[in-house]
């Protein structure tokens, strides 16, 4: 079902038939902030209000042209620009095939560029996100690229479910780089990630180590005053027993607890949220806004297939 589902975030014909499906635009509402920047500024607020960080994502991946790329690089602009008027405690998180990387690599750097210029005249962070594996060797190269420009403003995501992230870990560790491990969200064939939940978990626990023993490395940097640049480390799970372990990891290898934040996503687990704060850690929720929410909204089902059926039994109902 899972794999199902996955392959239905891709298919354009289900994206035409559950984005005018009210059922599915209202159970997309629990997952994303709104359609528009304000909203998302509202949501974020709140989140502050309650000691919670958020990173801001603009939905929208794959864009076609080049016109579409730059259209996405505007928006990305214009929210960091609100996001210092508004004075909420937020970074964004982008996907480089919104701003051009299937389409052409200089495009996707310029635009990057720009949007990496902005963060560094705002005092704000950027994380890439990663995407499926075809573009796990091309995402890594713009990050490098970026550095290599002078921007350490820039971070990135790291799935535990491939087979190659305990390198690439390994190696951004030694160049500071703020890393999120994430578990991942696509479907990858068994040459290249781990099948098996089991082993994603025992991964996800091996990196996460790594992650904070190398902190430890960088004389343990933690986020900025204002909450926009993170720490090195981002746990990005809603698995209690992931965070527990790195709880206990943090306790082994004496990180403080400022030096790890814990990531999650907006609508999911507030209670947990809620209980790390009150711990003492930094939390950060992920925040998506926008009109091209199906993609998304199909990989938080993905995520629990159960959900599928209510869906289903719903559309027959009409």
């Amino acid at each position: 079902m899972r794999a199902f589902i996955i392959f239905l975030s891709r298919a354009a014909w289900a994206q035409r038939l559950v984005t005018h499906w009210g059922i599915a635009r209202r159970a997309a509402s629990r997952f994303i902030a709104g359609e528009s920047g304000e909203e998302a500024i509202r949501v974020i607020q709140h989140l502050n209000e309650a000691g919670i960080l958020a990173t801001l994502d603009h939905l929208g991946e794959n864009t076609s042209t080049a016109a579409e790329a730059r259209q996405a690089t505007d928006e990305i602009l214009q929210m960091l620009d609100r996001i210092r008027a508004s004075g909420v405690r937020s970074n964004m998180s982008i996907k480089l095939s919104q701003i051009g990387l299937l389409l052409d690599a200089g495009l996707c750097q310029d635009n990057l560029q720009r949007i990496l210029q902005k963060a560094r005249q705002t005092q704000n962070f950027i994380r890439i996100d990663m995407e499926d594996s075809s573009l796990t060797e091309k995402t890594l190269a713009c990050l490098r690229w970026a550095r290599t420009q002078g921007f350490e403003n820039v971070g990135i995501v790291l799935q535990s479910y491939l087979h190659r992230s305990q390198n690439d870990i390994q190696e951004l560790i030694t160049e500071g780089v703020p890393v999120r491990l994430v578990k991942g969200a696509y479907r990858e064939p068994a040459e290249i990630a781990y099948p098996d939940k089991a082993d994603v978990d025992q991964a996800f626990d091996r990196l996460a180590g790594l992650l904070i023993a190398g902190a430890k490395q960088h004389a343990n940097p933690t986020a900025n005053e204002n909450g926009l640049v993170p720490p090195i480390p981002a746990i990005a799970t809603h698995d209690p027993k992931r965070i527990q372990t790195a709880r206990d990891l943090q306790v082994q290898y004496g990180l403080p607890k400022q030096a790890i934040e814990f990531q999650m996503l907006y609508g999911i687990r507030r209670d947990l949220q809620e209980a790390l704060v009150g711990a003492g850690f930094p939390v950060r929720v992920y925040v998506p806004y926008g009109t091209h929410w199906y993609p998304y909204f199909m990989r938080r089902l993905a995520e629990r297939p159960a959900n599928m059926w209510f869906f289903i039994s719903n559309f027959f109902r009409r």
